[in-house]
């Protein structure tokens, strides 16, 4: 069995020259050496010793390797380190920008991971972001997926990993405009439908459906709406506050506060436990509910001999495990399955009583898997479009300046975004004077 090598650097006497050196390993496992300047023991070798741990603390890639040596895909995997260290919430979960910078450095590494991060320039950038264009992401995520690349370059220029030029090059490529590119232009988010709304909440359990209410009365946003807990509400008031655990800009300093008002109380007090610290809207209460639903209509008997198969079959520690609380992803997941049967497509389309998965996708042809495909996108909607309809109804009723408190916007050019125009009343004003 291999020694475990000590990633923390030794001061060691060099012999030969009698001078200190410091040996240390770093996190590849690769075994570094560094002569230091003066005599062992000497002022000069402990102010050279105590400069260099320095240096490994706050960037161990560039301590231990030549900058002029450091690959595109060492550079990629010093900011992954990074980023799993530095995006993370109070909490200590990590945020969604994990994945893009996964998505990002998967791109760049396959297109120029041993190519010298030196010799990065803007001609790569271009090729990286025409593989975006070609993957068939919208002008928007090309856009911002790039400018990450640049981030990354960024990033490598202040831990002196690359030269500030190589930075200051890639930000010479401008971002892609409208219009003038191959990219597609992204779909704007539509508030949804009351009546679409409606004819969906039969098809989802009871807690997704109320967290759908709660978005519909509240205009929060989804990942809000997944994690609340009575930890976090304030009901020492007629108008309740709800102070979600982390918010979109906490990173920032800002603070978010939700105001739940008398319909929106009564969704949440269904939920209420004796534990404050338990999300109220929870996978594995589902599924509880669900096993004993399924319990209390079973027809025959508990014989026996199925309980014991049944445990010792059952496994006592599952590789996937149920969450404490729903993801935004997983929320999404439910609204699209309940779209579904809310609207099947038509006969020639949908899956048929005695046909398998496997089946129904065989018999389709690629034409029709192109119209199933359209239908679903036709008749699906998605949480965040919950937040757009609410603040539709709020700007309506009560102004821009309410649907800005509402939605816990800094900017009122912000809320425009999502609170979609009165054109009825530009309807009225032009019969009037147009």
């Amino acid at each position: 069995m291999a020694r475990t090598r000590n990633p923390v650097p030794s001061y060691l006497h060099h012999k030969q020259s009698g001078r200190g050196r410091l040996v240390w390993t770093d996190a590849a496992g690769t075994r570094h050496f560094r002569l230091l300047p003066g005599p062992f023991g000497s002022a000069e070798s402990l102010e050279a010793k105590a400069r260099l741990e320095l240096e490994l603390a706050a960037s161990p890639l560039r301590a231990s390797a030549d900058p002029g040596d450091i690959s595109v895909a060492e550079v990629l995997l010093a900011y992954a380190q990074h980023a799993e260290r530095h995006y993370r919430r109070a909490d200590g979960t990590q945020t969604g920008e994990i994945h893009h910078v996964r998505v990002v450095c998967r791109h760049t590494r396959e297109l120029y991971g041993e190519t010298p991060a030196t010799s990065f320039g803007p001609l790569a950038l271009k090729s990286v972001r025409e593989r975006f264009i070609r993957a068939g992401w919208c002008r928007k995520t090309v856009n911002q997926e790039t400018e990450r690349v640049r981030r990354i370059f960024k990033w490598a220029a202040s831990e002196e990993l690359v030269p500030a030029s190589v930075y200051q090059a890639l930000a010479t490529v401008g971002g892609l405009q409208r219009g003038r590119t191959t990219a597609h232009e992204p779909e704007p988010v539509k508030p949804v439908d009351d009546a679409v709304v409606d004819a969906t909440l039969p098809h989802l359990n009871r807690q997704v459906r109320a967290m759908v209410e709660f978005q519909r009365l509240t205009g929060c946003r989804p990942g809000e709406a997944c994690v609340v807990r009575r930890r976090d509400i304030d009901m020492s008031a007629r108008v309740w506050l709800y102070r979600p655990p982390h918010h979109k800009n906490a990173y920032r300093g800002k603070g978010r506060v939700i105001a739940v008002g008398p319909r929106a109380q009564e969704v949440l007090q269904q939920f209420f436990t004796a534990r404050l610290d338990d999300y109220l809207f929870s996978p594995r209460l589902a599924v509880e509910e669900l096993r004993a639903i399924r319990s209390a209509n079973r027809r025959t008997p508990r014989y026996p001999s199925h309980m014991r198969r049944n445990a010792a079959v059952r496994r006592p520690n599952p590789k996937c495990s149920l969450s404490d609380h729903y993801d935004v992803q997983a929320y999404g997941t439910a609204i699209d399955r309940a779209c579904d049967a809310a609207f099947p497509p038509p006969p020639p389309l949908a899956k048929r009583e005695e046909e398998t998965l496997g089946e129904w996708k065989a018999r389709l042809t690629e034409e029709q898997r192109e119209e199933l495909e359209a239908w679903r996108k036709a008749h699906r909607w998605c949480p965040n479009q919950l937040r757009h309809s609410h603040a539709t109804r709020v700007r309506k009723e009560f102004g821009l300046e309410a649907a800005q408190v509402t939605l816990g916007h800094a900017r009122a050019d912000v809320t425009q975004v999502y609170a979609e125009r009165d054109q009825a009343l530009a309807t009225m004003v032009a019969a009037q004077i147009g």
